[in-house]
This record gives C-alpha cells, structure tokens and sequence, in this order.
C-alpha cells in the first residue's frame, strides 16, 4: 500500500530532532522503534521513578495529618489517623492495583479495564472522561510538587533573604528543568530518580531515628501522648471515628499507585515474557508495587509519630515554624544548621523531580489512547513534541495558581482519588465477571472507602472537579477537531486476504479487469447482486462483457479510528463478492484499492451510485458511524493518500 502523507517526505532537522526514536511504518502510522519504545530497567529503578512521588510526600504529608488532627481537637491524633491511611494503602489500594498490574500489563492502567466495560462510543467517552482526572493528577503533581520545592528554597535560612518572594519564577525554573530532563530521555531520567530516592529515604532515616531515639531516651514524651489520646476519646470507638473523619485530608499520601501501573513497559521482565503474557513483568512490577508501599508505610508511621511527639502544635499552622516541612524542622532543631540544609536540598531535589512520575505517566498512558482513537495527530505518539506540550501546560497552570501549594492541594486529592477510585471500581466489576464474590466483596467495601473520600474532598474543595472538567472539555475540544481533521486518512494499519479472496484477485488481475462494484449488504442474495450489477453497468456505463468483482464494507465500531482489514471472499449465484469489516466505509475501500493496485501493479477502478440523502447529514453519519456519502469520501481519501493522478485508483459515479 502506498505510504500515507502525514508528514513530510523530507522532514528538518528539528522535526527529525523531535521524532527521534520514531519510525513510520509501511501504513504511515509512527511507531517507536523496537530498541527505543521503553529502556526497561530493573523494578527497583522503576521504583524510584514513580517513588519521586510517593516518597516526596514525606516533605508535608506529616504536615497535613497534624493539622489534620489540629482541626479534629487534638494534634495526638494525627498517628491513628496516619495508621488508617497505612492500612487503607496495604489492604485496599495495593491488593487493587496488584490486580490491575495483572489484567493490564502494557501500561494502559487500570483505565483500560474500565474501557473493556462499555462498547463504542460509551467506552470512548468513559477514556475521555478519565484522563481529564488522570491530567489533573499528574499535571498539579507536576506543578505542586515544583511549588513546594520552591517553597522550601524560599524558606531556608541560608537563602530565603535573596530569594524572598521568587515562589513563581523559582517553580518555572524548576518546571523547565524537569522538561529538559524527559527531552534527553527516560534512561536519564531514572538515573536521576534512583540517586535521589536512595538519598532522601536515607537522610530521612537519619531523622527519624534520631527521633525515637530521643523519645527512648525520655518516656515521658510517650506518656504526655497517650494522656492526650484518652483525654480527647473516651472509647476506642470514638478513636477510630475521629481518624476515619480525619483520613480523607491524608488521601494525598495514597499517590503513586497509578502510576506505576501505567509505566509498567519500563518494568523488565522475563526473557520467555510475550506480547500476550508478560509474567515475568508482572510479576516485578507487583514486587514494585508492594515494596514501595511498605517503605512508605513504615515511614509515614514512623514520622507521623516522631513529629507528632516532637513539635508544638504551634509550629504546624500556617506560618509556623513547621508548617509544610515538619521532618525540615527536626533536621535543622536536632541535628543542626548543616545537616537540616542537607536535607532542604534532598528534600527540594525530591519535590522538584517528583513530577518527573507524573511526565512519565502521561508519556505512557495518552498515546496509548487518542492516536488510536484518531483524537490525537499521530506524531502525539511521539515523546519530545508532547514532554513540550506538557511543559506548557505545567506552566501556564504555575502561572493561574500563582504557585500556591495550598491552592492545589485539593485539586490534586481530587486527581488522585479519581483515578483510585476508579481502579477499584474496575477491579470489583472484574471480580464480579469472574465470579471470585470474596474478592468482589472486598474490592466493593475499598471502592465504598474510595467513594466516601471522594466525597468529603469535594464537600471541602470543588476545585479539583472543576480543575477536572475544564481539562475534559479541553480533551474533548482537542479530539473533536483532530477526529475531524483526520476523518480522510487511510485508517487502515494492514490488509489481509482470505485465500478465496485471494484468488478472486489473482483472476482478476490476470485478465486485467479489477473493476469493484461497492455495494451495501442487504439480503445477500443472487437477485440483490443481478439487480445492483444491471444498475451500475447501465449508469456507468460498464461493457456488458466485462467481468466485475463486489466490494462489501460493514462497519462494524465506528468509534474505532484504525484497524486491520480482514477481507474474505464469497461466492453467491455465480457472483464474486469481497466482504470486509471496518471502522469506516470509505476509508476501508480507499485502503483496499491501493492495496490492490500496489500487489497487483495495476490501476482498479471502483463503481458507486450517488446518495439521495443530504450532503451534510451525509457528513454527520460519516463521522458519527463511519458511512454517509461514500463515492466522493473514498476519493478524497485517496486524492489524500496519493497525490499522483497517475497512480491514483479510479472512482466512478452514476445515477
């Protein structure tokens, strides 16, 4: 088949700079090439990567779980309620996600499996929707994460007098610097997650150790504690109450999951590991999964409860001492200046490089939707040209929130518990398909905790919704317009013929007569096709004596954008019919024909009758369902895909 325009013959230096790692294949569709399309790494690599996230949130999640407390009556209830996340991360989300590592293996997450629940256009719609959430997650982590790192630069001794007020160009800086990261590639960029997770988890060890050494060495700090706790509930019950109230403001340190499904084809396998069966990934990304989630356990406890011992309550609210940076502020009062600043520049490295899980998240999981839905151009397969693209929109969101970490906080929660939630919606539905009713119960009882804390997130803030539908409608604008732009691309990845097809083909073009009569299917039997052959032979004016094959296109999901046509040959009555099921009806035989004229070297010629329907309603079928007025379509598909009149198949219209 003759390969599709949709870019430039002699693409420049910057465009070439720009597909690097890219090749287009026979069809015209860019693909990345074998040894580029992902630099697998060891799990424990690809750990960090999405760990700059779920660890960095040591930097203020023991911040938010004080305050948390604070608001709730007393800063001792911080650790139960840190206690409560652990157990929703060990028993809820991770068991949820090890699933989905399994039933979506190749980065799709566990979107895909919700995909698989719907049909056509619902199932379309239903993507569309989520990774308006998914940009809203992985955007502000990209943005937020920046802004605390700024934060943390402002509020150094040693600087803060000479960068007092920077917030917003210190975020852009670090913004940038991110960007240009994931344009040299994913190999340096997990180069740089593993020094800097190896580093702060150690620095971070350091403190809390430290901190139970301390309270070791006087009980009394434990003591005060409990005093507080049974002063403040007088039962269990009323406990655990106040830390399930408190638990949804603490969702932020559920981040993570998501994400490292999603880049699971950065996860090394096995060498037996297929296409279709890729155990030995699965397996190391559940490895992944479950050891970072319980180092990140063990550290939220252990510092929720050092900070919680430690610091005044005081020092947590806004403008204190502690505020944002609680394992900050033990650094620099128990260890000294020296050390504190080692750990600022760990902790604002960390902040800095924790958006590089959400680039690599959205470097994985758009492409792997839109350009197959058509609602994206194809180079949108490519890395550089969306790393630019999503480092405009990172910035221009730093610019609206005035890289204000609070003023994001709940837009990210919102991001985060959307697509968890999600999961473990899609986990139950596939419990329930599978009929394991335990595992139903209990994903069902997770997506409930899910569900609640979703709830109370938009009780407190809306802006996280709103943040997420502005990025749907935008999702939604960008594919209306690139569905329409590439309406009259070939669509088509490969053409496949059944051995009577074949033959019908052989013959044909033996005898020089590859003349296609398009017809729609209705009884399929020898009067449809006597009656269709004398009424184009009469208004085309085809020889009597000429033989002539049919050509029969089914749509069968027009909301699909490419697809392989598989054609089989039939025989009814005498006459030779060559069937075909595509996403779209013009398309498809455009696609056929030049197939035809490329195996064959010979010049087809195609025979329609014209529509009495309106051209614009026409226009609507077509890209609704993939029909409408097809003569006309199915040539400017092809004046498209061949320019050279010459070469270019025949389109023949009576009536």
């Amino acid at each position: 088949m003759a390969e599709r325009p949709t870019v430039s013959q002699k693409p420049s230096s910057f465009r070439r700079w720009l597909l690097q790692g890219q090749r287009e294949n026979p069809e015209g569709f860019y693909e990345r090439e074998p040894h580029a399309q992902h630099h697998t790494q060891s799990w424990w690599k690809v750990m960090c990567l999405t760990g700059v996230d779920y660890f960095s949130t040591l930097g203020y999640q023991p911040g938010i779980a004080a305050l948390a407390a604070i608001s709730a009556g007393t800063l001792a209830l911080s650790p139960i309620a840190t206690l409560v996340l652990v157990l929703v991360t060990l028993f809820g989300a991770l068991p949820m996600y090890r699933r989905v590592a399994g039933e979506s293996p190749h980065g799709d997450g566990s979107i895909s499996m919700l995909e698989r629940l719907l049909t056509r256009w619902q199932s379309k719609l239903l993507v569309l929707a989520l990774l308006g959430f998914v940009a809203t997650g992985f955007f502000i982590t990209i943005t937020l994460s920046a802004a605390d790192a700024a934060a943390h630069i402002v509020e150094n001794p040693l600087v803060a007098h000479y960068v007092e007020g920077w917030n917003v160009p210190l975020t852009l800086i670090l913004i940038l610097l991110l960007g240009g990261v994931f344009l040299m590639g994913f190999g340096e960029a997990i180069g740089i997650a593993v020094v800097l997770v190896i580093a702060y988890l150690g620095l971070n060890a350091v403190v809390i150790v430290d901190a139970f050494r301390y309270v070791l060495a006087h009980p009394s700090v434990f003591s005060h504690w409990m005093q507080a706790l049974s002063g403040s509930y007088a039962n269990p019950l009323a406990l655990i109450g106040a830390a399930l109230l408190v638990f949804p403001r603490l969702a932020l340190g559920l981040s993570g999951f998501e994400t490292g499904v999603v880049v699971m084809p950065l996860v090394k396998g096995d060498s037996k590991d297929t296409e279709e069966n890729p155990a030995g990934r699965i397996r190391n990304t559940r490895t992944l999964l479950t050891s970072a989630a319980l180092i990140m356990s063990v550290m939220l406890i252990c510092s929720s409860f050092a900070t919680t011992l430690l610091i005044p309550p005081e020092a947590f609210k806004e403008g204190g001492e502690a505020s944002g940076r609680a394992l900050a502020y033990l650094a620099h009062e128990r260890l000294g200046e020296t050390f504190g600043t080692v750990y600022d520049v760990s902790t604002i490295l960390i902040l800095w490089f924790a958006g590089a899980s959400a680039m690599a998240g959205l470097l994985n999981i758009v492409p792997r939707y839109l350009p197959r839905y058509g609602m994206a151009p194809e180079w949108a397969r490519a890395n550089r040209p969306l790393v630019l693209i999503y480092t405009a929109v990172s910035v221009l969101l730093t610019l609206i929130f005035r890289a204000n970490v609070n003023a994001q906080a709940a837009a990210y929660a919102t991001g985060v518990l959307v697509l968890i939630g999600s999961a473990s919606v899609a986990v139950t539905l596939s419990a329930l398909r599978r009929k394991a009713r335990g595992q139903a119960f209990g994903f069902g009882l997770v997506s409930l905790v899910f569900g609640y804390t979703l709830v109370v997130t938009f009780i407190d803030d809306l802006s996280g919704l709103r943040l997420g539908a502005l990025f749907i409608l935008a999702i939604l604008a960008v594919s209306i317009i690139s569905r329409i732009s590439r309406a009259t691309e070939l669509r088509t990845e490969r053409v496949e013929l059944d051995d009577l097809a074949r033959r019908f083909l052989e013959e044909a073009a033996a005898a020089k007569d590859l003349r296609f009569i398009a017809n729609e299917l209705n009884a399929g039997d020898a009067a449809e096709y006597t009656e269709k052959e004398r009424e184009v032979r009469a208004e085309t004016h085809i020889p009597s004596g000429e033989p002539v094959l049919f050509l029969e296109v089914t749509v069968s999901d027009p909301s699909e954008f490419s697809d392989v046509l598989e054609v089989q040959g039939v025989e009814v009555a005498g006459y030779r019919i060559l069937r075909i099921e595509s996403s779209a009806v013009p398309n498809a035989i455009a696609a056929f024909l030049l197939h035809v004229r490329d195996t064959y070297k010979q010049r087809p010629d195609v025979y329609f009758e014209w529509i009495e329907d309106s051209p614009v309603a026409a226009a609507g079928r077509f890209l609704l369902f993939g029909e409408g007025d097809i003569a006309p379509l199915t040539r400017e598909v092809l004046r498209r895909a061949e320019p050279n009149r010459q070469l270019r198949p025949m389109v023949h219209v009576g009536g």
